[in-house]
């Protein structure tokens, strides 16, 4: 399969996608996914935003499933993880409240 154009209509590929997407919703029920072809590296993309702490945890379910996709059958699929955006918008508002570290000791 490596070197060959693969589009997110192939069967094998869309099958692949709701594997992935069973194995990650069966850990994080209330994730959302987004399927697109991407160039960096060439492949399928499955993007997986959830909301929780770390969002790369939301990859251990589907680590085995990912290795036997890529390495054994030559399948380009590829998982990215991102957060919904209220919690990065909370993140940021948490940062940006808290004081900042003093850099310079001035003497009193």
């Amino acid at each position: 399969m490596r070197g060959r154009c693969i589009k997110l209509t192939d069967p094998r590929v869309t099958a692949a996608l709701d594997e992935l997407k069973a194995l990650i919703a069966g850990q994080y029920p209330d994730a959302t996914f987004e399927a697109f072809e991407g160039d960096d590296p060439a492949g399928i993309y499955l993007r997986t935003t959830v909301d929780i702490e770390d969002s790369s945890d939301a990859l251990t379910p589907a680590l085995d499933k990912l290795y036997d996709l890529e390495v054994e059958q030559g399948l380009p699929i590829y998982v990215v993880t991102s957060q919904p955006p209220a919690r990065i918008a909370a993140q940021l508002k948490a940062r940006a409240a808290e004081p900042l570290p003093s850099l310079l000791h001035l003497p009193t």
